[in-house]
């Protein structure tokens, strides 16, 4: 009954609405607890890597990154929002790896690999890259998938206290739940956090100045990267769907509601 209980009160006071899709979510854990394990987490990964800078891919990476977060960053004031990116302190890196990937952890931590740069091809492929995975971090996906798997492993009671302890598991989860190193292709998140990442990610491309009609040719060009499974095998939608969504989206009234300045 007692955990019960606790679930109960982390379920009402954890419900959040995710900016552009108005999408209830439950958000159990402080956001404040995942961006400070991000700092943490960033750092380690980047001891291990070989990150790549002073170079012409490397400075693309940066100038994107700075495009998308000061639209993210001017969206959120403008909307009175600014609490989704309390605590942020924007890092853009290129990673030198040939995984078709790319991250970005609570607190605006982004990381590209340089293996999904043939896909991007360009700008506005790049910046179709980022704003998704930025979206993942405000729509705050990673909390939700942590919070399911600290509940599901440890139970309602043990939360704070994996939280406080920051243990191995607890680790884990968090670089399963931001999708280090699983790539973009990975079962990372679930098609309903896919899909709500392609909006967010097509809005926040477009107030930097992009392109978003051109979306679905990056996610063409993902699809002949290689063979995906069938959309009922895979956390993702498939790619005919994304595409048909993505295209919708665009000629929606929500899109144009929210790029409209």
């Amino acid at each position: 009954m007692r955990n019960f209980l606790v679930l109960l009160l982390l379920i009402v006071f954890g419900c959040s609405k995710v900016p552009i899709s108005g999408r209830r979510q439950v958000s159990l854990i402080p956001e404040k607890e995942l961006i400070t394990m991000s700092q943490s987490q960033y750092a380690t990964f980047l001891s291990t890597v070989n990150v790549i800078e002073n170079t012409d891919q490397a400075r693309l990476v940066e100038k994107v990154g700075l495009n998308i977060s000061n639209a993210v960053n001017m969206y959120m004031e403008n909307h009175g929002k600014l609490n989704r990116i309390k605590g942020f302190d924007w890092e853009f890196k290129l990673v030198n790896d040939q995984t078709v990937n790319a991250w970005c952890m609570p607190g605006g931590k982004i990381c590209v690999y340089t293996g999904i740069l043939d896909i991007t091809q360009d700008e506005t492929g790049l910046a179709v890259v980022m704003g998704h995975e930025v979206a993942h971090a405000i729509a705050r996906h990673g909390n939700e998938r942590m919070s399911k798997g600290l509940l599901t492993k440890m139970g309602g009671i043990a939360l704070s206290v994996a939280l406080s302890s920051k243990g191995p598991e607890t680790q884990q989860l968090f670089q399963e739940a931001y999708g280090m190193g699983s790539g973009i292709s990975g079962l990372a998140f679930s098609r309903k956090n896919e899909l709500e990442s392609d909006k967010l990610g097509l809005v926040f491309m477009d107030l930097a100045g992009y392109d978003a009609s051109k979306a679905p040719d990056f996610w063409k060009r993902m699809a002949s990267n290689g063979e995906q499974p069938p959309e009922f095998l895979s956390t993702h939608p498939s790619d005919e769907r994304r595409i048909s969504k993505i295209n919708e989206f665009l000629l929606s009234e929500t899109f144009r509601k929210h790029t409209k300045y």
